[in-house]
């Protein structure tokens, strides 16, 4: 009896033992083909080493050399002005960078989101080339409620009255888009964009072009303007738009008709005889 139990103990530990074997083999041999495939997937995408961010960096951090790093990126969706190991981001001797807005980690650092080497984060760092930066006053109403951020996009309204002695001119107020798509690059004294707080500014400022700016600056002057937000991933560009009194009420101008008048005719009666007779005369009046 005990040879017999002996011998199914051998006889199970061989067949566990062979499929401990097994078992390894099969995993060898998946670990292999999946490193196979992946050396395929990494051959057939090529890559470019360009630096990314290690961690997370708000806007105006200071960028240290080890908050970036060196990683592969698909060359087929490589950002623009990325920097690399030909052009990196704090050559030798230069003063350090600083954000000029949040980056997440694993971020490719680009150009638009980094300062000139020993620059701060000021606000003509967001200006691009040939904007200027202009402020324009605004109110709870006007300021869409205090949800503007720097970084959105506004409509701007002007409303004011028009003064013309002409008949198709507008009547009373009216209120007309004057500009379309205009970047705001501050909310009063800030220009950061993490905040998630709303606020009533009382000025916001934005960026334009010059002829843009006296626009805006003429329209402040004769009028109230008013901000009206886009959406972030908006593209569209606005019609002309432009409304009043006899518009917004649907009311129509009525079309004077001037009926002719009969020509008029003048006589003079003179007695022939025992006749009165009328001759027609041209008429003096």
């Amino acid at each position: 009896m005990r040879i017999v139990f002996g011998l199914v103990l051998i006889a199970g530990l061989a067949l566990a033992g062979f499929a401990v074997y097994m078992a390894q083999n099969y995993i060898g041999a998946y670990q292999t083909a999946l490193e196979q495939e992946r050396n395929k997937v990494t051959e057939s995408v090529p890559v470019q080493q360009i630096y990314v961010a290690t961690r997370a960096i708000d806007y105006g951090e200071v960028i240290a050399a080890e908050d970036i790093a060196l990683m592969p990126w698909p060359k087929q969706t490589l950002p623009e002005n990325f920097y690399d190991e030909a052009k990196p981001l704090n050559a030798e001797g230069d003063a350090m960078r600083v954000a000029l807005r949040p980056i997440e980690k694993h971020e490719a650092i680009m150009e638009s989101k980094v300062s000139d080497p020993g620059a701060d984060a000021g606000l003509t760092s967001r200006l691009e080339r040939g904007q200027r930066a202009f402020a324009i006053k605004v109110d709870v109403a006007s300021g869409v409620s205090g949800f503007l951020r720097p970084s959105d996009r506004v409509d701007v309204y002007w409303t004011g009255r028009v003064r013309s002695n002409d008949s198709n001119a507008p009547v009373g107020e009216v209120t007309k888009l004057i500009e379309t798509g205009v970047r705001l690059i501050a909310i009063d004294q800030t220009s950061q964009t993490e905040s998630a707080a709303t606020t009533i500014a009382r000025t916001v400022t934005v960026a334009a072009s010059p002829q843009q700016v006296a626009s805006l600056a003429q329209a402040q002057s004769t009028g109230r303007l008013s901000l009206s937000l886009m959406g972030r991933n908006d593209d569209t560009v606005a019609d002309v738009i432009e409304v009043d009194q006899r518009s917004l009420l649907g009311l129509v101008e009525q079309e004077i008709v001037n009926e002719p008048r009969a020509a008029e005719v003048c006589t003079i009666r003179t007695r022939r005889g025992g006749e009165l007779v009328e001759m027609p005369i041209p008429c003096t009046n």
